[in-house]
């Protein structure tokens, strides 16, 4: 028997691992067990995302089936699915379905091989705005997700993909100021970033949210032995990213550039983030499921490492010799929960999977400006026609923003343009920006 909650979600009445068998055998005589595994596609959710379209992509080009579970909210994502149907035709299926819905998600899973688990409300501006809606997604979706996963008799494995977040702002760590950067004044830090034993402390309504779900990804890993594993993500970039301010700011910035429009700093540009080229967070997923028997039930922090550390202002400077000009930069208010200084120790996947990241970040800045020039070139939208044939559609309803009272979004996360000239940037020697007065 099962329940439903008050916003409709199917919630299994069972409860325990007998309850998991029960529901598995009901599964099994229903029919949807045993499933061969060539005839098992891998389940993406979020899968027409930057990530989830750079995964799809290995795999189909494998000759692997691949079910793309998205909403298809944000946008961009229908240019993906096009260039995936373009590209690999009756390979790559999808539902255009929410995670909130439990029994299209349940469906999904029942003939899933593999599963990644990408589908998530991604900005923290946007969860200061409405919580309700980026707890249904992250934590709500993930919880309906792993207790579909737990009716399989033979559960298939599971990577989440977490979030940095989850460390909070890292105000306790000592740092310094340069130039250009902060840095960690602790020397572990500062030559390996930060790694796993670091205490969670979730900051922001999307911090808690991911953090919740990760949580009970590794719980469901414990108690009810599926096969799981987080990835603690850092900055992810790559082609097929339609960056913005809230999500993907790597991208942000080249577009922006690319449209001739500024680029807007929060904060004074010295944070520092360790970047990660998509190619690379590919191969660490696949290598995550090779070695799942090992890993299952651990969480990664997955990222660039401090060798592929860049400032904001860094990153401005290596777009001046991408680019052969200089952005238009202004300044903002700081964001809540922005960490000064966050780079990923991924010492304990290496030593797991003996993955490190191939990509340098100049090749990978390249390889990213070339795609989205290329894009812009190309940036008609697809029309339902040509995304219809692999879409399993049904009516989506706009969802109504909640707004928070005006004040309230102040004083937390939304800030506003100080009102002075745009900076200039120019090279110093490498690795420098040297910065000329505002006028």
């Amino acid at each position: 028997m099962s329940r439903r909650s008050k916003n409709g979600a199917l919630w299994p009445r069972d409860s325990g691992r007998s309850g998991s068998r029960t529901r598995a055998a009901r599964s099994e005589a229903n029919g949807s067990e045993p499933i061969k595994p060539a005839d098992s596609p891998v389940l993406i959710t979020g899968g027409a995302g930057f990530i989830g379209t750079n995964l799809a992509h290995r795999l189909l080009s494998d000759g692997q089936r691949v079910l793309l579970f998205d909403s298809l909210d944000r946008p961009g994502v229908e240019r993906n699915l096009a260039w995936l149907q373009r590209t690999h035709g009756a390979l790559v299926e999808i539902d255009a379905s929410k995670v909130q819905d439990y029994a299209r998600l349940r469906r999904a899973v029942r003939g899933a091989s593999r599963i990644f688990h990408f589908a998530a409300q991604v900005a923290v501006t946007a969860s200061l705005e409405d919580p309700f809606y980026d707890f249904e997604v992250n934590a709500r979706g993930t919880l309906n997700l792993l207790e579909a996963i737990r009716e399989r008799t033979q559960p298939p494995p599971l990577i989440f993909t977490s979030t940095n977040k989850v460390y909070g702002n890292l105000s306790d760590v000592g740092l310094r100021e340069t130039e250009t950067r902060y840095e960690p004044v602790e020397t572990e830090a500062y030559s390996h970033g930060f790694n796993e034993k670091r205490p969670l402390e979730f900051h922001s309504p999307y911090g808690c949210s991911k953090g919740v779900a990760e949580q009970y990804v590794l719980d469901y890993a414990r108690s009810f032995r599926l096969p799981a594993a987080v990835f603690r993500m850092s900055c992810i970039y790559g082609p097929h990213q339609f960056g913005t301010e809230d999500q993907g700011w790597v991208a942000h910035f080249l577009i922006r550039s690319l449209q001739g429009k500024p680029i807007t700093i929060y904060g004074d540009g010295k944070q520092v983030r360790d970047v990660l080229f998509i190619d690379d967070l590919v191969r660490a997923f696949l290598l995550a499921q090779e070695h799942m028997p090992s890993i299952s039930g651990q969480a990664f922090n997955i990222g660039g490492g401090a060798r592929k550390s860049v400032s904001l202002l860094e990153l401005l400077d290596l777009m001046s010799e991408v680019e052969g000009k200089a952005p238009d930069v202004r300044f903002g208010q700081w964001r809540t929960a922005d960490q000064l200084y966050y780079v990923s120790d991924t010492r304990k996947f290496k030593a797991a999977t003996g993955w490190t990241p191939q990509v340098s970040l100049p090749d990978g800045v390249r390889r990213l400006y070339e795609w989205l020039r290329q894009s812009r070139q190309q940036s008609a939208q697809p029309s339902i026609e040509e995304v219809g044939p692999i879409l399993n559609a049904r009516p989506r309803a706009k969802r109504a923003p909640r707004i928070l009272d005006k004040s309230v979004l102040n004083n937390t996360a939304l800030p506003t343009l100080e009102s002075r000239q745009p900076r200039l940037w120019k090279s110093g020697r490498p690795g420098q920006v040297t910065l000329s007065p505002s006028k």
